[in-house]
């Protein structure tokens, strides 16, 4: 669980992403790959998120071994065991909610419950939670609640999903706030690029937004 949470960490973006055509799943975790990320958060939204889900892990496994694919918007702990019995790795959640958090550690997956206030954040803290997702980022404050939370606790590792674009003045809000990284997914994967049947232009796009985190991090 530790080295995920570091792998997540390194990264510095957790691209979020669901669609329910496979192929289009396929070719935009490629592109992501090939960008060089290698950890993805797909999302459970939808009838069919878990077929889905069940067809492109295999295809990563693969395709793709060392990227280390986590599931989001998980609210019960059957759900967290049923993807993880399909290979997810790590288990996101918009809330935070003990049975859920106690089926992970069961699991021994890394659990990022999501929380928008200090109290909340304190909770998930004590829970063992290694990353916690600011949700909605945005919305809780944006990178002036990060760095108000940091101040009293700086240790806690946070990662804004929700009001996170990929431009170097929202990022470098974000990552100067004191994040440990951010979450994203419609501002990165806008309805042209994830249709785009040529993938070059959305790994373009994605190589863009980690050498913007990566020179934000150096000179920090």
């Amino acid at each position: 669980m530790n080295e995920i949470a570091e792998k997540i960490k390194n990264c510095g973006l957790v691209p979020v992403f669901n669609h329910n055509d496979i192929n289009t799943s396929k070719r935009v975790i490629k592109a992501c790959y090939d960008a060089g990320l290698r950890v993805f958060e797909w999302t459970n939204r939808g009838a069919g998120a878990f077929d889905v889900f069940a067809e492109i892990i295999s295809y990563v496994q693969i395709e793709m071994p060392d990227m280390t694919i986590g599931v989001g918007s998980i609210f019960r702990g059957d759900i967290a065991r049923r993807y993880v019995s399909k290979g997810a790795k790590f288990i996101v959640s918009p809330v935070i909610d003990p049975e859920l958090s106690e089926a992970c550690k069961q699991l021994r997956v890394l659990w990022i419950p999501g929380a928008g206030t200090a109290t909340e954040i304190h909770q998930a803290d004590k829970w063992g939670a290694s990353i916690i997702k600011v949700f909605p980022g945005g919305s809780a404050g944006g990178p002036g609640f990060i760095k108000a939370v940091l101040g009293p606790m700086p240790w806690v590792q946070l990662m804004p999903t929700g009001g996170v674009s990929p431009t170097k003045e929202n990022l470098t809000g974000w990552f100067n706030a004191g994040v440990c990284c951010v979450g994203m997914g419609s501002k990165l994967f806008t309805k042209e690029l994830v249709e785009d049947q040529d993938p070059n232009n959305l790994v373009s796009r994605i190589t863009e937004t980690l050498e913007i985190i990566q020179e934000i991090r150096r000179d920090s």
